[in-house]
């Protein structure tokens, strides 16, 4: 049985992939007892179907859009018997949209998915015993509520068919927008202020930005919500020095109860990067507050901050349970950013050191520490695998802990080294990808360190996305 380019067929899913795809196996016919093996599918029986939308537990008519000897990508038709796992999306636009792969799995399959995931990648890529990891692995730590958990979106400005102006977000691996002004994963103040910018862009003819030519006005709006505070922030992103009739637009916006921020930032340059460098407030402060847990962070449009903080403070509450601090520690916090973990262990620990690449970042975390009364930490601009190793070889500088809290990369290989010659009692790993998370203590594992507990934090509900904290002891000789 050939398959081929635009068959339809029944596929039984019976997986998941990293991608949250259903992977799946035909349905064959029963075999007459006079068929030969070729007759009944011979090679068919073993060929594996990844079909986007699909669920797990699901049977389904696909059409095959590419086709390889053992293997094809097939595109989801219709579903003829639902999985008992399937469930309704609240979304309308979830099966367009590139955001969310998760949404039609019951929440307590994602779950399930996110922590094989993250114990396939740590035994697959990091070559750890399966028993071993078993033992060390606790159960993923889920919201009670998995909606509107987001405090932050950015929303790009083009135009429909019809020329129409619309916002929304890019449909998979694409920049063609799907307009939708109510994502299930924002926060609900995100439609009025959407439709409150739409509505002025008609008015007042303000045009939005074409990547193709490089012409138009709005590109995007960055949005941001203090969940503690209940502050609001809208910065409007530009392709030109001012909006026409900007004020308008601010003390329009500024009618949302909870409005704090409402600011422009200039970007006229021809790249995939959202924002510029410069903010210009329209209306209010340029940063909003929120907490976690005790410790309050003011955030700019250009600050990173963890876009779920309900999660957030659960992350780096068991970053902290592994830390294991009595207050005589020192401890090194690697890629910091504005120093949301570094002044959460600060609280426990006798001197925390920062470390990060972006310089307004470090800003941040230096006014941070100073509006929470924090005097126990201090912050350096650098790569962690310069810095690190220079401290270290120049000043001799030591750590009880080190935390690491890398991007999806995962650690640079000298900063792993200098780690592993500084010696830590603990490194706990917070880790936004676990497959660079199963190479790097693969790494460390083989120089003295081993894994004593793992925990998953689902940040990212609906999505394949999950966060892991690892804490890795040094053993003892």
């Amino acid at each position: 049985m050939d398959i081929k380019k635009n068959d339809i067929l029944t596929v039984e899913i019976t997986d998941t992939g990293t991608e949250g795809e259903g992977i799946g196996k035909l349905v064959l016919p029963a075999p007459d007892a006079a068929d030969t093996e070729e007759k009944a599918g011979g090679k068919a029986a073993g060929f594996t179907l990844f079909v986007k939308d699909a669920v797990i537990g699901d049977t389904v008519q696909v059409k095959v859009m590419k086709a390889k000897k053992n293997y094809a990508y097939a595109k989801l038709e219709k579903v003829i018997v639902p999985s008992p796992f399937r469930v309704q999306p609240p979304c309308a636009f979830h099966r367009q949209c590139g955001g969310c792969q998760l949404q039609s799995l019951s929440y307590e399959k994602q779950l399930e998915f996110k922590q094989n995931k993250i114990r396939n990648n740590l035994v697959r890529i990091g070559g750890f015993d399966p028993e071993k990891i078993d033992a060390c692995m606790e159960p993923i730590i889920g919201m009670e509520d998995p909606w509107h958990y987001r405090n932050k979106a950015q929303f790009p400005f083009g135009y429909d068919k019809e020329g129409n102006v619309v916002t929304g977000f890019y449909a998979g691996r694409s920049h063609t927008i799907i307009p939708n002004t109510d994502c299930a994963l924002g926060v609900e103040e995100n439609q009025e202020i959407l439709e409150i910018i739409l509505r002025f862009m008609k008015k007042y003819g303000v045009s939005a930005y074409e990547e193709v030519s490089g012409k138009g006005l709005l590109r995007h709006v960055l949005i941001r919500k203090g969940f503690a505070s209940g502050q609001l922030m809208v910065c409007l992103i530009i392709n030109g020095k001012k909006l026409p009739e900007e004020q308008r637009l601010a003390d329009e916006l500024w009618k949302i109860p909870g409005m704090t921020s409402v600011s422009v930032n200039v970007n006229m340059e021809r790249t995939n990067v959202i924002m510029g460098k410069k903010v210009r407030v329209l209306k209010g402060e340029e940063k909003i507050e929120d907490s976690i847990g005790d410790v309050v962070f003011r955030i700019s449009p250009l600050s990173f901050y963890q876009v779920n903080p309900v999660q957030t403070r659960k992350l780096y509450g068991q970053a902290l349970e592994y830390a294991g601090l009595t207050g005589e520690e020192t401890v090194w916090d690697l890629y910091c950013g504005i120093g949301t973990i570094s002044l959460f262990l600060a609280q426990k620990a006798k001197k925390v050191y920062g470390v990060e690449i972006v310089p307004e970042a470090i800003a941040d975390a230096k006014e941070n520490a100073t509006r929470n009364g924090i005097t126990n930490a201090e912050f350096f601009v650098g790569k962690a695998e310069e810095v690190l190793p220079r401290k270290y070889e120049e000043d001799g500088v030591y750590a009880d802990v080190i935390v690491v809290d890398p991007p999806r990369k995962g650690c640079d290989e000298k900063c792993l080294e200098t780690m592993v010659r500084m010696r830590p009692g603990r490194i706990v790993y917070v880790s936004c990808d676990s497959a660079t998370l199963g190479r790097d203590l693969k790494y460390l594992g083989e120089n003295g360190y081993e894994v004593v507990r793992v925990r998953g934090v689902d940040q990212f509900p609906g999505t394949t996305h999950v966060e892991t904290v690892v804490l890795m002891s040094k053993v003892q000789k």
